[in-house]
Parts: C-alpha cells; structure tokens; sequence
C-alpha cells in the first residue's frame, strides 16, 4: 500500500522539481533587474543623493522651497511616452534640465547652462527632485550639480507618478507636431508609433539650402530624400514661389495631400520652412524633427549618404493652397496692422535688425522694421541664430519660458499672432513652437522684412520703440 502511494506521488514530485528549476530559471531577469536597482541604490549612496517617495513628492508641488526637474530628453517633457511611461508629459509645474545638455559641445557651455539654471529657478539653496524613467539620468545631473555645490538632491523614477492617473501631468496640446529621434528610427524600422497609428503614407525628407552635394550627401537621415528650399523660393529674390510654382514642387516630389511627412535637415530653420510650406500646400500631417539631425546623431544612429529620390505624382489631390491663411501677404498684412485689438506681428529678429542698427543679410542693405510690429527675440547673434527659442542641443525651448519672453514685450496670446523675420525661416521656426504650446490662431508673413522693405511705399521705422 505504501509503495503503491510513493509511486502516485512521484510523478508530483517530479513536476515540483519541474516547477522548481523553471521558476529558477525564470527569476534570472529579476536578479539583473534587483542588480541594475543595487547598482542604481549604490550610485545614489555614493554620491549622497537620496530618493523620494509619490506621496512626499506629490506633498511639495507647491513648496517654494521645492524645485521639480525633469532630465529627460525634451521630447519626453513635451509629451511623448518614451522609455515605458504610461503617460506622457511631465509633473505638474517640472521645469526641465535634460541630461542630454551636459554631452552638447558647443562654446560658451557652461554659461549656457548656468543661465539656463537661473532661468529654472533649479537653485542650490532650494532642494531639488530630479527625475527620470531610466535610473540614468537624474543621477547624471545630480552628479553635475553637486560639482556646482548643490547639495540638498532627490531623484525620483518618473513612471511610478505617471501610473496613478489621479496625479497631475501636463503635455503640450500639439506636442506631435516636433518628433523625437526615437520615433523616427521606429518609422524607419517598419513600426507605427504613438500618433502615427492612422498614417497611411509616411514620407522623410531632409531641406537645405542647395544641391545635395551642400548637406545632404554629408550625411542624412536613413530613406529621407532632399529637398532644395530654392524649390520653395526661387532666387535671387528668394520669396515664398507662386502657387504655380509650388504644384509642380509638390508633383515633383510626390506630395499628396493625404502624406504624412517629417522633415529633417542639419540646419533647422531650413526644416521647419519647408515644413510650413507644406502645410500651406495642404500636406495634411508635417511633422518635424526635435532637434535637427544633431538630435539624430546624439541618440545614437547612424547617418547614410545613399541618395534617394522621390516618386513624382501627377495630382495632388487638391488645389494648392489648401491652407492659404497659415500664410499671410503683404496687402493682408496691411489691412491687419490696422487691427491691434485683434492681431499682433511679432518680429523673430535680432534686437539690432529690429531697431534699425543691421539689415542683418549680406545680400540685402534695407534696415528697419515694419510698424507696428513687436519684437519676440530671436538669437543672440546673428540672422542664423535662435537662441532664445533653443535649448542648448537645439531642441524647443521650455513653453513657460517662451511666454514669459512674450509677455516681458507685451504679446497678447490672446490676437491672431503673425510671425515675421528676414525672408520666413526663423519665424517658421517659431510659428511651430507656439502651435506645439496649442497656439493655433497663428500664421507667418512670408515675405518678412526684406518682402516689405523692397517695396518703397511701405513705410518703415528705426530707433527703438517707443510703447
């Protein structure tokens, strides 16, 4: 009897056993995950930084003497789920200091990141929470600024608030509209990311100024084409092309209305030109990348230099433009100017082209400004420049911050907001970033400065203002 109940029960034991070493087995990620976490307790221990609970965090949202800072790259702050985050945005009231910042080479680096600590308010005599979704970096930017002598240092994993619905996230209304190089690299490797779920057909294309030769063939995004923005706006005059010309670009370069496209490019405001100029055609989803090819290289891939060409149609699929008031003229703009209860134009130029003291280009000596128009900054430096619409890795500056510039000059978000610069490529810049921000009462005057100072009827004005 006994026998017969030793040999009813091995084949239990035997699946125990089973079970035992499948068990084992399946516990070796968790040892690497428990490694990764000792390593990452370690790190934190080493450097004096300790971590913070949901609930502590969420008790000193409102505590002055609390600094919340997302190190995240951008795109994460702007609104996109990336590296397993439920949701995407960031905290409620965050300011963003992304790690990303510290491996950037560029002159005049550290300055660059103090003013853009001081501008944050990420001060040493506050305590600061940083965090992230990777364990990586926040510990990164912990680790610089104990080196400034910050000492009172938190980091906290980011997904933890972002799987409690109840807790406040905010992301940019159309934060799609600026695409990280993670998405891109997922296009081109045959998936459909957040947001490009419904995209039928998805079209990348790298804009610069010139032939191939000038940038393109140095080395581009992996399947994007080139597009010349001579094609755009011919030379010499170098104005937005008539809608003539614009159909047989968007032919050429097989354009649909239906396309869904992102627009690449190592100089950026040549991107979000051509970007614009799209949309105005009536491309119904034209996206750019965050961060020109710069962001692409900094993330880690690789660039080709194999040309490809596009496949020319002979319809587009509507009359072009389909979107003629993200576009206003010169006439229009002087019916408009006579409306300043309802409309602004804000002047993406440097503070010395806006007061009359640089024409700010080469090839064209007219200096001044259209009255009326109210100067929102541009760059520091010269007609290439947008350094105040810029993080140091020349991604879109922080929302708040661009506001706040607004508001300093008395921008009232409130009327129709037309940006304007030299000849359209700044202004396309930031005409993007502020309908990212959910501003969509917004347009570009094409033809900018040099549009409006070549014809000498126009009255013009220099010197600073004086409202």
């Amino acid at each position: 009897m006994l026998t017969n109940i030793r040999k009813a029960a091995l084949p239990v034991i035997l699946l125990l056993v089973l079970s035992l070493s499948l068990s084992a087995c399946s516990s070796k990620p968790v040892e690497t995950d428990n490694k990764q976490v000792v390593e990452q307790e370690n790190a934190k221990e080493e450097q004096g930084i300790q971590s913070i609970s949901t609930e502590d965090l969420k008790a000193k949202l409102d505590d002055n003497l609390w600094v919340i800072v997302d190190t995240r790259i951008n795109d994460a702050y702007n609104g996109w789920k990336l590296e397993g985050v439920k949701r995407g945005g960031h905290i409620k009231g965050a300011v963003d200091f992304s790690a990303n910042w510290l491996d950037v080479k560029v002159d005049d680096k550290e300055n660059i990141l103090s003013e853009a600590l001081n501008v944050k308010g990420i001060d040493p005599a506050k305590n600061v929470v940083l965090y992230d979704a990777n364990g990586k970096d926040a510990l990164k930017v912990a680790e610089y600024l104990k080196g400034k002598g910050y000492k009172n240092l938190y980091v906290y994993d980011v997904k933890q608030w972002a799987e409690d619905e109840s807790l406040p996230m905010e992301a940019y209304e159309n934060y799609k509209l600026i695409v990280p190089a993670s998405i891109v690299k997922d296009i081109i490797d045959g998936k459909k990311p957040e947001t490009f779920e419904d995209a039928a057909q998805i079209k990348i294309v790298e804009a610069s100024w010139g032939e191939e030769e000038t940038s393109y063939a140095n080395g581009h995004v992996p399947t994007s084409f080139h597009i010349n923005t001579d094609w755009i706006e011919p030379p010499p005059a170098w104005m937005l092309a008539d809608d003539a010309t614009l159909t047989e670009f968007a032919l050429n370069n097989g354009f649909t209305k239906d396309d869904t496209v992102i627009v690449t490019g190592e100089a950026q405001m040549a991107a979000y030109r051509v970007a614009t100029v799209l949309r105005y055609i009536g491309v119904k989803d034209v996206r750019v990348l965050n961060g020109g090819l710069g962001a692409w290289i900094a993330a880690g891939y690789e660039v080709e230099t194999e040309s490809h060409k596009p496949t020319p149609v002979s319809d587009f699929g509507a009359k072009i433009p389909v979107n003629p008031d993200l576009i206003v003229t010169q006439e229009e703009l002087k019916v408009c100017l006579t409306k300043t209860d309802e409309f602004t134009l804000v002047d993406n130029r440097t503070w010395e082209e806006h007061i009359g003291e640089s024409s700010g280009y080469s090839y064209h000596d007219k200096k001044g400004r259209i009255p009326g128009s109210v100067f929102g900054y541009a760059g520091k430096t010269d007609a290439n420049s947008l350094d105040y619409y810029r993080n140091i890795d020349n991604t879109m500056r922080n929302a708040d911050e661009i506001l706040a510039m607004w508001r300093e000059q008395g921008i009232d978000t409130n009327t129709h907001l037309s940006f304007m610069c030299g000849s359209g490529w700044r202004a396309a810049e930031v005409l993007y970033y502020a309908q990212v921000m959910g501003l969509e009462n917004t347009s570009l005057y094409s033809d900018g400065w040099i549009g409006w100072s070549n014809n000498p009827e126009n009255p013009v004005e220099t010197g600073e203002p004086t409202n």
